[in-house]
This record gives C-alpha cells, sequence and structure tokens, in this order.
C-alpha cells in the first residue's frame, strides 16, 4: 500500500535545468511546473558546445517528445511512479494570449516568481515550491512569502568528512610497524578499525616509530608507502607521498586531490603522469574556462587556441616549474620538449574534449570543483581502456554561480566513489608554495 503523501508542485527555474536536464523527472511522485519564461531562457542557451548548452538543448528535446501532438498548458504524465507535468504562465491574470505581453521586457526572475504566484493561486490544495540556484532569486521568493528551495539531488550533506586530514591511527604495536617495514605489506586484521576504507591512506603511529600505509581492499592488506621521486619532483609530505602512490597505482584507475591553493596538486599529477609517459600514448591536461570579470571568451582575439592560451596558463607554469628542475641539454628537458612537439602532451579547454573518447592515457582534469556532476560523470565516461583520469581542485573555492561546496563535481565524486577499488581520494592540506601563500590561505 502507497504511502499517503502530501503532494507538492515544484516550480523549476532555468539555473535548476541548466545544472541537470534529468533534474524534471526527480521529484518522486510530485508535479513539476516550468514557467514559459524558463523556456525562452533556454532558447538563448541552445546554441554553442558548452555543458550549459548541451543540457538546454537535452531539456528541450526531452519536453518536445513528452507533449508530442499534445499542448503542453496541461498536466502531462512523467511515467509510472512519477508526476506530470506543464508550462505555465507569469502573469497573475492572463485575459488573453499575447505573446509580447508574456515574455515583456521586465527582468525574467520576477516573471518566473510571477508563474508560481499564479499557479499557487490556482492550486490552493497543493505545496508550491519555486527551485531554484540562484541563490539571490531564493531570497526574493522568500520575502514576499514564497517556499522556496534550492535543488538537491546530487547534493553531498555531509562534507565535514572532507575537512578531516589524514587518518593517524596511534598507538599501534611496534612489531605491527616493524612487520610492514621489513615484508612491505601485513593482513589488516581489524588493526585500521572503523576507519578502513578501500584505498584508504594512514599514519600508523606509535610513540617511537611510524609507517606511511595504504589499506588495499582487494588483498585486504595495509602495504608499505614509499617516498618517491617523479619526474624531478619529490614529496615534501606525507599527503604529497600519497598523492604520488596513487597517481603511480596501475590498478587506481581514477584519482581525486584535493586541497587548497598551493598543496601540489597539479604539479603532483602533472610530474607522474611524465614519469608514467612510457605506459600511455598521450598525455592530456584540461580545465574549464571560466572567465573574469564576465568576460567571455569569444571577446579575445585570436583563434582558438589564442583564446584559451590565458586560461590554461597555470598548467603551463606547472609544466615550465618541472622542466626547470632539469638543465637545458639534460635528457629529461629534452624529452619534454618532443612530447609538446609531436602533440602527446596536449594542454586544452575541457570544451573541446567533448564527443572523445580517450583510450590508453591519461587525463588530467585542473579546477574540477568547477564542474557539475554531469559534468564529471560525462568526462569519466569517455575513459577507454587503459586511461587514467584524475581530478584535481579545492572544493571550497568555487568560481561559478549556481555551485557550492555541497554541490560541485568534485564532491559529487569523492562522496560517490571514495571506498571503489579503482578510486583514490588523497585531500593535501600544507601549502608547499610558499610562507606568503600559506599565510593568505591560513589568515585571509
Amino acid at each position: 500500500m502507497k504511502k499517503n503523501i502530501t503532494k507538492k508542485i515544484y516550480v523549476l527555474d532555468t539555473s535548476v535545468l541548466l545544472f541537470d536536464h534529468n533534474s524534471i523527472t526527480s521529484f518522486e511522485e510530485n508535479d513539476v511546473a516550468i514557467p514559459i519564461t524558463v523556456l525562452e531562457e533556454l532558447d538563448q542557451f541552445k546554441i554553442g558546445n558548452e555543458t550549459k548548452n548541451f543540457e538546454a538543448r537535452e531539456v528541450i528535446r526531452f519536453l518536445d517528445k513528452l507533449s508530442g501532438s499534445k499542448g503542453l498548458n496541461t498536466w502531462i504524465g512523467l511515467g509510472e511512479d512519477k508526476g506530470k507535468i506543464k508550462v505555465i504562465m507569469d502573469q497573475l491574470t492572463l485575459n488573453k494570449m499575447d505573446a509580447e505581453e508574456i515574455y515583456g521586457n521586465t527582468k525574467n526572475d520576477h516573471k518566473i516568481i510571477n508563474a508560481a504566484i499564479s499557479l499557487q493561486n490556482e492550486e490552493k490544495e497543493h505545496t508550491i515550491i519555486l527551485v531554484t540556484k540562484d541563490i539571490n532569486l531564493r531570497i526574493k521568493a522568500k520575502a514576499i512569502g514564497m517556499v522556496s528551495e534550492d535543488y538537491e539531488t546530487g547534493k553531498v550533506k555531509n562534507i565535514k568528512k572532507f575537512s578531516e586530514g589524514l587518518p593517524v591511527i596511534d598507538n599501534i604495536d611496534a612489531d605491527i610497524i616493524q612487520n610492514i617495514y621489513q615484508k612491505n605489506q601485513i593482513k589488516e586484521k581489524g588493526i585500521l578499525g572503523k576507519e578502513k576504507i578501500t584505498n584508504g591512506y594512514y599514519i600508523l603511529n606509535n610513540c617511537t616509530n611510524s609507517v606511511l600505509a595504504r589499506y588495499n581492499g582487494i588483498t585486504d592488506a595495509i602495504e608499505k608507502v614509499d617516498k618517491k621521486y617523479v619526474f624531478g619532483i619529490k614529496p615534501r609530505n606525507a599527503e604529497q607521498t600519497f598523492g604520488l602512490n596513487a597517481l603511480l597505482n596501475d590498478e587506481i584507475k581514477l584519482v581525486a586531490l584535493e586541497g587548497v591553493a598551493g598543496t601540489g596538486k597539479t604539479l603532483l599529477a602533472l610530474a607522474s603522469a611524465l614519469e608514467q609517459k612510457n605506459k600511455y600514448d598521450q598525455i592530456i591536461l584540461a580545465r574549464p574556462i571560466i572567465p573574469l570579470s564576465n568576460r567571455e571568451i569569444g571577446f579575445l582575439p585570436g583563434d582558438a587556441e589564442d583564446k584559451i592560451s590565458p586560461y590554461m596558463q597555470p598548467l603551463w607554469d606547472n609544466l615550465t616549474f618541472i622542466k626547470n628542475q632539469f638543465k637545458a641539454n639534460e635528457k629529461k628537458s629534452r624529452v619534454l620538449e618532443q612530447l609538446q612537439e609531436s602533440g602527446l602532451l596536449t594542454i586544452t579547454a575541457l570544451a573541446f574534449i567533448r564527443g572523445r573518447s580517450l583510450t590508453n592515457a591519461i587525463f588530467i582534469i585542473d579546477e574540477a570543483q568547477n564542474l557539475t556532476p554531469h559534468e564529471v560523470k560525462t568526462i569519466i565516461t569517455r575513459a577507454g581502456e587503459g586511461t587514467k583520469v584524475i581530478f584535481t581542485g579545492d572544493i571550497n573555492q568555487i568560481d561559478t554561480p549556481y555551485m557550492d561546496e555541497h554541490s560541485n563535481g568534485l564532491t559529487y565524486l569523492i562522496d560517490r566513489l571514495k571506498g571503489k577499488a579503482l578510486f583514490a581520494h588523497v585531500k593535501l592540506e600544507k601549502g608547499e608554495r610558499s610562507e606568503l601563500a600559506n599565510l593568505a590561505n591560513e589568515m585571509l
């Protein structure tokens, strides 16, 4: 017998549909309403190669297929165990159908709120909830007494665990630590307790000694983690050592390096990729393009490569740092130049990856906190046989609107995949860029 629940009607803002085109079907048995102003905004976003353009096109196709030969101004079923959907007007009293009057010249946010108010007046027995990822729109709606919420699907509720440092397990028997050093690995046998997680990294400690270790969930063993140089780069702390262990492990196909600026995320990822260059056919570095001061990429002069160059500069800076570890005539310096000239090492905008299938490649995605959960999923599904995918970012430094530390793609990835055999997450905490950078991270 089905539960007797109060039915709600969720009014969706454009920001929700551009964030997740599947959001329409994410409200269980409740109904969904889309203001006609939202359709007009979707029309403005349908052209382009960015993820928001793809999302807009998917929503438009879905609505067209769903409606068929019927009108969208009446309730249409969304399927089994789902509610219904319709498009609603944005005028409180609508006496005639006038496109100019409907779309008007006033602020679209206000039209969307009016549409929700209009629906509230018609459907008095239902709870009307305006759903938007636009914080200011939520505030405006609440200011006039309307219920308004963020889009919660895919949102990670508890991110406290993300802020916790590396597990340090104290009071480990000295014989256990000695055995790990001598044998390189031992059976877990309850040593890690509640902290045990596949591909988890730990500092096992007692009064006199300690060891860096990783838990292998497949073999149920604790393995010693050694400090290694990679392409001229030496890890400077325990978490960097753990990060390199995950990056160099052939069994781990997906790695998330998370941490504040200056902790070495991108540098470690790039250095480890170069160290493994003979295992892979290509090394690809990419990052999402986040325009500054709302200056879109199209306003910059030159061809596509010229336009993206300023946004890719941080990746080039890391490559230059690695190159500077060697003299100009050293073999590894020449190898770097050859990789760039041959195209085996590529730095590009993430938008140019869509549609590609990446086989036997190392794919590094920088600033992954600026991706949506859907974008992260799309990127990972590009991975063919033999490909390793590395995400780096800081979940507390979001540069895109409509996302926060709970809803960005990097947080979503870590929350959903932590403990899986193919995945490892390492949080880098200690800044190694400079004393000045550390001061800014701590005090500003």
